[in-house]
């Protein structure tokens, strides 16, 4: 049997040894997925972006807290989420789980937090990061896709701001009632 040695970590003292074209193995991907998520996590906290944050939950590197803040002049303006974000070893080939821990009342956000955005499923690339990934929810929020909505109470009612804006504070105080 042929073994590779991955260049990139053999310097550092790290083998990656493959069967003949079979890829890197499992703890390769889990080190540079780790690597990844370090240097993403380094670059949120320097971005000065506003209204968005994210941290690895504990000593996960690859489960995160993120926080958003409802983007100014919506219906979400000063509301605050948390969400989940979980990586899995071919992040970022392959997208994380994000979903809103904080109850969210949104035309694409069902009821278990779980979040119908393209660039969360089909539309995903490597080339996406933490920041984007806070930044598209956070835009979504003041601008959802009523053409797919996993809410359709928040669907209907989006027409009506103001019908809207009622119902989403009376759940949001709701559910921090419930916490």
């Amino acid at each position: 049997m042929a073994q590779n040695v991955d260049p990139i970590n053999s310097s550092s003292g790290v083998n990656s040894v493959t069967k003949d074209g079979d890829g890197p193995t499992s703890a390769t991907k889990h080190q540079s997925t780790s690597k990844r998520l370090q240097q993403e996590l380094l670059a949120l906290m320097m971005s000065g972006d506003k209204g968005i944050s994210a941290f690895p939950n504990g000593d996960d590197v690859f489960s995160w807290v993120g926080t958003i803040v409802g983007p100014q002049d919506t219906v979400y303006d000063g509301l605050v989420y948390k969400l989940s974000l979980n990586f899995p070893n071919g992040y970022p080939f392959t997208a994380p789980t994000v979903k809103f821990i904080t109850p969210c009342f949104h035309p694409n956000v069902d009821s278990y937090g779980n979040i119908c955005l393209d660039i969360l499923k089909d539309k995903w690339s490597a080339l996406y990061d933490v920041r984007t990934i806070l930044l598209s929810i956070q835009s979504l929020l003041g601008d959802p896709n009523n053409d797919s909505p996993l809410n359709g109470q928040a669907a209907t009612l989006w027409a009506d701001q103001v019908a809207y804006k009622k119902k989403l504070l009376e759940e949001f105080s709701a559910a921090r009632n419930k916490v």
